[in-house]
């Protein structure tokens, strides 16, 4: 085998050991240690309830803001009292 099919070897196994760790999702940390990341199957209920809350945020904004909703908010909490 002469050099220049080793270095061609070399680099092939580079390569696919490479698109085999970003398949499998091998990464590394700050101190270029490898962790397998694995996502988590809560984060995707986690981020579709955030997003509900920042829904429900929205409308007690506009129900505070808005002129009439918070003439009508008040007379709600005084009846409440």
């Amino acid at each position: 085998m002469n050099p220049f099919e080793m270095v061609v070897l070399i680099v092939g196994i580079v390569m696919v050991s490479s698109v085999l760790k970003a398949r499998y999702g091998v990464t590394k940390d700050r101190n270029g240690n490898e962790v397998i990341y694995r996502p988590d199957p809560e984060a995707g209920r986690m981020k579709q309830e955030i997003t509900q809350l920042k829904e429900r945020i929205a409308v007690l904004e506009r129900l505070a803001t808005d002129d009439n909703g918070a003439r009508l908010l008040d007379r709600e909490i005084e009846k409440l009292r």
